[in-house]
Parts: structure tokens; sequence; C-alpha cells
């Protein structure tokens, strides 16, 4: 693809490649964000800033020829979604290179990604070292992803999505981990949004689980219909709708309960 250096394979220091990527910056984050949708970072995110940190990390790296450790210390980041955000960016760059030049690229990107996921998790490990791993938790977590069904567990109170799993990220358009922390009503068309508020707001207000039809939308906006059934789960001060969805044969606009 002309612009890319012809040298993008090397793995050495290559100045053309650090300034490509610094000359490409702000088309490899709009062809991020046209992919991710409605779960693209908000500007002033504390992802977004990761992300920028990252392509300084990267840059730099690519025009030294080492890595220097970028500076984490002070972001309170949700981990799964920025991991999953740099596995955007990747994508996208590489869609941008072109077909030829694409997965070369990725070669040089990929391992500076799997060292800067190191950092990330070595900077929140710090905050999480008290406590041991709770075998029932991985237990659930390992059986939630196994579902056919999509799995929301949504905050009822903010509306925020706080888990997901893969059979959702597949619904929606989108690596799982890049549902977290978004809004669930940016899944939903604007029509169907006061029917999915009441929904949460009954869950706030009683242990019965609901059933309903309900209409999400993915990725690239378009309307999805899904039986949905949801159950209330109070933690950490927080209470939970866990949502199981199935996609119904025809897409509706509205929820109703059944």
């Amino acid at each position: 693809m002309a612009g890319l250096p012809a040298t993008v394979g090397r793995v050495e220091s290559n100045r053309e490649l650090a300034t490509w990527l610094i000359s490409r910056r702000n088309e490899i984050e709009t062809q991020m964000n046209l992919r991710l949708g409605p779960a693209a970072p908000a500007v002033s995110s504390p992802e977004a800033e990761a992300l920028r940190r990252f392509r300084s990390y990267v840059s730099a790296a690519i025009q030294r020829g080492a890595e220097t450790a970028p500076a984490l210390d002070g972001l309170r980041l949700n981990q799964r979604r920025t991991e999953a955000l740099l596995g955007a960016w990747v994508d996208a760059a590489a869609a941008i290179a072109g077909r030829e030049a694409g997965p070369s690229l990725r070669n040089i990107l990929v391992p500076l990604v799997d060292r800067f996921r190191v950092h990330i998790r070595s900077t929140g490990g710090r905050r999480k070292s008290r406590g041991t791993p709770r075998a029932k938790r991985r237990v659930v977590v390992a059986a939630i992803d196994r579902l056919s069904e999509a799995f929301l567990a949504i905050d009822i109170d903010t509306g925020t999505i706080e888990d997901a799993n893969p059979a959702a990220g597949a619904l929606l358009g989108l690596d799982r981990d890049a549902l977290l922390g978004v809004d669930a009503m940016s899944f939903v068309p604007v029509a169907a949004r006061a029917g999915w508020w009441t929904e949460l707001d009954a869950m706030g207000e009683g242990d019965e689980s609901r059933r309903f039809e309900a209409s999400m939308m993915d990725t690239r906006g378009s309307s999805l219909g899904v039986n949905a059934s949801a159950t209330r789960f109070a933690t950490r001060g927080r209470t939970l709708a866990l949502v199981l969805m199935r996609p119904l044969a025809l897409p509706t606009s509205h929820t109703t309960p059944v």
C-alpha cells in the first residue's frame, strides 16, 4: 500500500515505520472507532489515555529499536476493556496498511501489545495484591463463558455493562471485553431505551426475575430482537441485572413483558 514503508517487516529500529504510525494515528483511531461503534472509548476516558500512551510507547520502541516502560501510574483502567481496545487498534492499523503489508505490520505490533499488557497487569497488580483467587468465582465465569445465550451484567443504577460473555460479543459484533464499562443503552435503539430502563428499575425494586422481549443494536446499527430474562444480583454496594438474551426470529422496536 502506498505510504507504508517498504521495510515494514523489519523488527529492529525502523524510523520510517514509526513516522508512518505517527502520521496515520488519526486515521487509525477513526477506523478503530468505526469498528467499535458504541463501544469506542470516550475522549476523556482512562482507556483513551491508555491508548494514547500505547501509541507513544509503540512509536518510541520502533524508532529506537528498544523498549522503554510506559508511564501508567495514576490510570485507573478497566484492564480487560483496555486490552480489547489495544487489539482493536492493531486491527485498524493492519487494515489501513493493506492486505500485503498488514500481516507484517501486525507481526511487529503484537509483541509490543503483549509487553504493554504486562505493564498494565503489573501496574494493576499492585492495587490488587491482597487476597487469594476465588475458585468458586472462576467456576462461575467459566460456566457463563460457555453459555450459548448472550449474557450481560448491567449496573441497574448507571446502565453500565459490568461483565459479558463471548456470546454477547458475537451478538453485538465485538470482542466481549470491549463491552465492559460501556453504557448498555448505547446498544439499544433510542425508541426502545425507555422499556429497558423500566425493566432495570423493576429489578432494583424487587427480587423477582423478569422475562421480556426487547430490541438491541449491534455495532453496525442493525436492530436485533431478543428474548431476555433478567435476575437481580447485589454485590459490593451495587445491584446488577444479570441478563440472558436469545435472538428472536423477527426484531422488535420495544420491550414487551412476557
